[in-house]
């Protein structure tokens, strides 16, 4: 009896098992319906967070995250003026054509998962590279120091 040893075509995974994993974490955190609205998610956000970014944080985290991830976050440009974080979910939501609580949402569960791949070091130099109002996307409280 010869068997053929390749999956259907609908059960071979087209991502390797990190980024499944990422993916993973985005669903259960966001309650997405299914993995392709997680990796949508995941798309728009780092490809938005890739266009801030710059420098050593950027390849750290390009580093720190699965393959799939990193290639959509180092596959844009870096914009020549960084967007505090309310502009970044409502360019994202512009981008996106979704709703800013919608979006607002999303970049909260894919941070969540880029935090876990990160690692907390990382994050604070990230945020600290970041305008005002990322912390919070990130589920940080954003400490702002008072003008003396």
């Amino acid at each position: 009896m010869i068997t053929d040893v390749r999956a259907p075509l609908e059960h071979q995974q087209p991502y390797g098992t990190a980024y499944e994993q990422m993916l993973e974490k985005v669903r259960y955190e966001g309650a997405y319906p299914t993995r392709e609205r997680a990796d949508q998610a995941v798309r728009l956000v780092l490809a938005g967070l890739g266009r801030q970014l710059t420098g050593d944080e950027r390849v750290a985290l390009a580093r720190a995250l699965p393959f799939e991830a990193a290639r959509v976050l180092t596959a844009q440009v870096p914009a020549i003026q960084p967007l505090t974080g309310w502009a970044f979910v409502k360019d994202l939501a512009a981008r996106a054509g979704a709703s800013l609580a919608t979006t607002r949402w999303d970049t909260g569960s894919v941070f969540s998962a880029v935090a876990a791949c990160a690692g907390p070091d990382l994050i604070t130099r990230i945020l600290q590279q970041l305008p005002t109002g990322y912390a919070l996307l990130f589920g940080r409280a954003e400490l702002v120091s008072r003008a003396a």
